[in-house]
């Protein structure tokens, strides 16, 4: 393993929590809730994985009014003796679950991380099984392409406001007073509420990709409640742009892992092969993407109903996330060169994509108050298209969080270097959805709070997923021992 000394450009930030006062984060004011464990329902899951539900207020500001349910589950330690505590398994989104997570990834850990943990799973709020929220969208504003929006062929933003405001109405109109709710901040009070009712003094975490910035909350929030905290693939902790800055990261992500994806693609014997050597691909990509604005082929069963230039865009960000998706990503290239499409990827019921995109609005757009003015996204997608053409200007653009009708009932939590030093951050080098740049921010903002573990691997979620052995044995040493490196790290590939 390879050690790289952090520059000492490190600064302090100082320690405000903004807007956040003591009868929100303090949990010790009420009672801590019960639990009752009873067998899961669903197919496919570990026998030993048991559900229960967690009752918490929709407001804390005010705990006495409508309560909430929160879905949870667990598998308990498979060592009692040497049992440690909780490791909550926060998911990525907004709008991921980790209920199924403790008989899904949690078995992926190493055996003394399962002995020393109860893995713990949930459902956010909002968000099936637990009380569940919907804005009832129009089939069409469910596609990808439209909730992460994507300009018009030349650029224009106009259409995507008009969108933007019709989205935004129906989440006023169908989402509830619910909707008004869900945050970061009071998912960090929900995670609280859990830890209570388990009956722990202090939680470890295992965040992914939205998930670390759930987890920096809670340990910003809640510093003396947390034990050993993994952060995996970070999100920007910028307080003055939250999202909208985990929004723009994707441009150069998307810049930083295309490389890979184009030398897999003029690989020799690849029977995907879409060029003769890696420089000729995104010529290629850039080329067929402008051909489809022009001449989308007609798509039966795809929402929406045709390979436009934007849907190709999109699929190439999906893709990237993982390499186990580059030959699908390259069979509907060939297929889009030749005139044809494969079949329509399948999609979930649109009930459950009604709750996720609900979900997701609520947490994306009450976090922090967007710009309204179309002249804004109009200038910020002509620099983004000049500069990033993969991405077209969509990281810059207005979704429907431009015309959201509520205002941010608090201001963001800002993420400083006050708390315990108990934080390990994993990231790689090559992420198109939560980029090295950005993850470089939260670690700054951390200090010394945190070591950075920086993997030399493509794709998005590192740990015990798209990143390497050495990187999965640093994080895997410090969940069971309480390892932690001395300094910051830096995991090539063929080191342990």
């Amino acid at each position: 393993m390879k050690q790289i000394t952090r520059n000492a450009s490190l600064v302090a930030v100082p320690a405000v929590l903004l807007g956040l006062t003591a009868p929100l984060t303090a949990s010790a004011a009420t009672p801590a809730p019960s639990l009752t464990w009873a067998k899961c329902t669903g197919t496919g899951l570990d026998p030993r994985q048991q559900c229960a539900t967690l009752t918490v207020p929709m407001d804390y500001a005010d705990p006495g009014g409508r309560k909430i349910d929160i879905a949870v589950s667990r598998i308990p330690s498979e060592d009692p003796g040497t049992r440690r505590g909780a490791l909550f398994l926060i998911p990525g989104g907004p709008g991921g679950s980790s209920l199924n997570d403790p008989s899904g990834k949690g078995q992926k850990l190493p055996q003394d991380v399962r002995d020393a943990y109860d893995l713990i799973g949930f459902a956010p709020r909002g968000l099936a099984p637990s009380t569940s929220v919907s804005c009832g969208l129009d089939r069409g504003d469910l596609a990808i392409s439209k909730l992460r929006p994507w300009p018009a062929p030349d650029g224009s933003v106009a259409q995507n406001m008009v969108t933007a405001r019709r989205m935004a109405d129906a989440c006023a109109r169908n989402g509830g007073e619910l909707i008004r709710h869900l945050s970061t901040t009071n998912e960090a009070r929900d995670l609280d509420r859990l830890r209570a009712a388990l009956g722990e003094r202090r939680i470890s975490a295992w965040g992914v990709s939205y998930g670390t910035y759930v987890g920096a909350v809670y340990s910003q929030m809640f510093p003396h409640r947390t034990d050993r905290v993994v952060l995996d693939s970070n999100d920007n902790p910028d307080p003055t742009r939250v999202s909208r800055a985990w929004l723009a990261g994707y441009e150069q992500g998307v810049e930083d892992t295309f490389p890979e994806f184009a030398k897999w693609a003029a690989a020799p014997g690849n029977p995907d092969r879409l060029a003769g050597t890696a420089t000729e691909v995104r010529p290629m990509f850039l080329r067929l993407a402008e051909r489809l604005d022009r001449e989308p082929i007609p798509w039966p069963g795809a929402n929406p109903e045709e390979l436009n230039g934007n849907v190709l865009r999109q699929t190439l960000l999906d893709s990237l996330t993982r390499s186990s998706s580059f030959p699908a990503l390259a069979k509907l290239i060939l297929a889009a060169r030749a005139g044809t499409v494969p079949p329509a990827p399948a999609a979930p019921p649109e009930v459950v994509l009604q709750n996720i995109s609900a979900v997701s609005a609520g947490a994306l757009c009450n976090d922090i108050a967007w710009p309204t003015s179309a002249a804004e996204y109009q200038k910020g997608v002509a620099v983004s298209r000049a500069k990033y053409p993969l991405t077209a200007g969509m990281p810059r653009n207005a979704m429907l969080c431009a015309a959201w009708p509520f205002a941010p009932k608090e201001p963001p939590v800002r993420i400083n270097d006050q708390g315990a030093s108990n934080i390990l951050l994993v990231q790689n080098e090559r992420d198109p959805a939560t980029p090295l740049a950005g993850a470089l921010k939260l670690r700054r903002a951390l200090g010394d709070r945190a070591v950075m573990v920086t993997v030399d691997s493509t794709g998005h979620d590192a740990y015990l997923a798209n990143g390497n052995a050495c990187g999965d044995e640093t994080v895997s040493r410090f969940l069971a021992d309480g390892e932690r490196p001395a300094q910051d790290v830096h995991c090539t590939a063929t080191k342990g």
